[in-house]
């Protein structure tokens, strides 16, 4: 759960700092004092987008730190680990964001850097955030079937993926096949440009590394002369009569002959001696060098020619030889497959064909799963829309076969299909008795969606373990009964997770373990947002100001009063 947040220089929010509890929390305040800033500051810290506009009038940056508290069997902690990220799960998880005013975003997640895609993927592990407008997203008949999907959990997951691996298999198929069947007269250009370039390559019967000791032996042929002239003259200098080895030789003897008067005279001895045999030695390895210099200008002219073709060729085909050898087997291949056009079109078919009824029994068995959650689906939402005073509601999850461009023969029948299988859900409802179940975005309205969406949001908490669920105004046009049963049913749900709503319906705010009120100040011409956990008293007049407006009487606190009590007997029922 979340359990600290701390915000500084977000909008008019100068420095908040909210210790959080486990349990249901509603944020309650006039319009306009802040509250949905406070929900804004959450979504940072999971990834959400920020601007520098945001930042507080006169400051540099904004900063939003929350610390979270969570369970040592949690996914989070799995996808820590693969994003290299770390974090133990003895401490807190700690994540900071800052937005400055330059526009630059800058995470932390236990004080290392990530960026907002990592942030992104840990938060959405955390905290959901169900926004007023968001259950419009009901009304997207190609969401639904992703809602389905994922209650369907583990057991439909694996079977959704083999039917997309099967489904990559036959779109890659098809892909080929499709290139096959491009302009024949470009087919022909391009077999006889292949024809031609082999030709050139296989004639010019290239070893991978002959450029480079073509070169060297260029190399020595083109210098020979002056290679002869001074590996002569340092044999001469070094062995001939007078040379330097005599003259070592010389000085060796000198020196031997007085070694015996001079002890410290006898590693100088050894010095000479050393350095008369690495003279000797030096002067043999000159003396056959210069024996197998070669002139040979012919091969010098075999050499300049050769290493010609080999430039020639690197200008159409590669850098050096290795690259050219590596052309020439590519579109050698390619070549092949071009020739056999026809016989590769033929086997590609065949393999469509079969990949095809793969694809249709991976798509059948998908919609067979899917049947099936579908009606459990059905049965939890009824289940607890009716907890939410819809008892009398009508939903069902309706499956038809998919209506795409693509499609394959399979047991008589045509079967189209999409990378999400041969499906097309939509989430269907009967409000009232003795009416036809219809699509939500026909005959749903906003409070319904909101109910709807609420339902969903319980499922979906027990099966998706996100810890913190965050309401930002959901229960906008809903009163009465309907109101109460929002109330109850997010107190009921903040049984399994830690759950934030901001409000205006005293109905819910009587409802919650944590009342934190938003209020706006204005101080020496500056606007600020305070947050206050209020106590038992401040809950009473927070209460009768949601009740009566800007007029609080004696009646409207003997209402609220009487509200939380009642709302407390209700809670140890839930």
């Amino acid at each position: 759960m979340l359990t600290e947040l701390s915000i500084r220089n977000l909008a008019v929010i100068e420095h908040v700092h909210v210790i959080c509890k486990s349990g249901f929390h509603v944020l309650t305040g006039e319009t306009g004092a802040g509250k949905s800033i406070i929900i804004d500051a959450l979504s940072l810290i999971v990834g959400g987008r920020g601007s520098a506009e945001w930042i507080r009038y006169g400051s540099s940056k904004a900063e939003i730190e929350g610390l979270f508290e969570v369970e040592s069997d949690h996914p989070v902690w799995e996808v820590l680990e693969r994003l290299g990220i770390e974090a133990s799960m003895d401490e807190g998880l700690l994540i900071r964001r800052e937005i400055t005013s330059t526009g630059k975003s800058t995470a932390r997640i236990n004080g290392q850097l990530v960026n907002l895609t990592m942030l992104r993927e840990v938060g959405e592990c955390l905290v959901n955030i169900h926004g007023q407008h968001e259950h419009q997203s009901l009304l997207k008949v190609e969401e639904h079937i992703h809602s389905l999907d994922a209650y369907g959990g583990e057991q439909l997951a694996p079977v959704k993926a083999a039917y997309r691996a099967a489904y990559d298999v036959y779109m890659a198929l098809k892909k080929e096949m499709k290139a096959l069947q491009d302009d024949s007269m470009q087919t022909l250009q391009r077999i006889d440009l292949y024809r031609f370039q082999i030709d050139e390559i296989a004639a010019a019967k290239l070893k991978v590394g002959e450029d480079v000791s073509l070169l060297e032996e260029r190399r020595k042929l083109a210098y020979a002369e002056k290679l002869m002239t001074n590996v002569s003259e340092s044999y001469d200098l070094i062995y001939s009569s007078g040379s330097g080895l005599d003259a070592v030789n010389k000085a060796m003897n000198r020196i031997q002959d007085i070694v015996s008067y001079d002890a410290k005279l006898q590693p100088l001895l050894e010095q000479l001696q050393s350095a008369y045999y690495q003279l000797e030695d030096a002067a043999y390895q000159l003396r056959d060098y210069r024996e197998n210099i070669e002139f040979n200008p012919s091969r010098l002219d075999e050499i300049e020619l050769r290493l010609d073709l080999i430039s020639s060729l690197r200008k159409k085909y590669g850098s050096d030889v290795s690259e050219i050898l590596a052309h020439y087997q590519t579109i050698k291949q390619e070549l092949d497959a071009l020739e056999h056009k026809d016989a590769r079109n033929e086997e590609l078919q065949q393999q469509l064909d079969a990949q095809g009824i793969i694809l249709a029994e991976a798509g059948m068995e998908l919609s067979a799963r899917r049947k099936e959650a579908s009606e459990s689906l059905a049965r939890d939402i009824e289940c607890e829309l009716r907890d939410l005073h819809m008892e009398r509601t009508q939903f069902a999850v309706q499956i038809d076969l998919a209506d795409d461009s693509d499609g394959i023969e399979c047991a008589g029948s045509f079967v189209k299909f999409n990378r999400e299988g041969i499906d097309q859900v939509e989430f269907m409802m009967a409000p009232n008795p003795g009416e036809p179940l219809r699509g939500l975005a026909k005959i749903a309205s906003g409070g319904e969606l909101s109910r709807i969406m609420l339902a969903m949001k319980t499922i979906f908490a027990r099966i998706d373990r996100i810890p913190v669920l965050v309401f930002d105004e959901v229960d906008t046009g809903v009163s009465g009964r309907a109101a109460q049963a929002i109330a109850e049913k997010m107190s009921q749900l903040s049984g399994s997770c830690q759950v934030f709503s901001i409000t205006h319906l005293p109905q819910v705010a009587s409802m919650a373990d944590v009342h934190l009120f938003i209020r706006k100040v204005i101080d020496n011409e500056r606007t600020y947002t305070q947050v206050a956990d209020l106590d038992q008293q401040g809950r009473i007049e927070e209460l009768a100001r949601m009740l009566g407006g800007a007029a609080v009487t004696e009646t409207t606190l003997h209402h609220s009063q009487e509200m939380l009590v009642l709302a407390n007997e209700k809670k140890t029922r839930i």
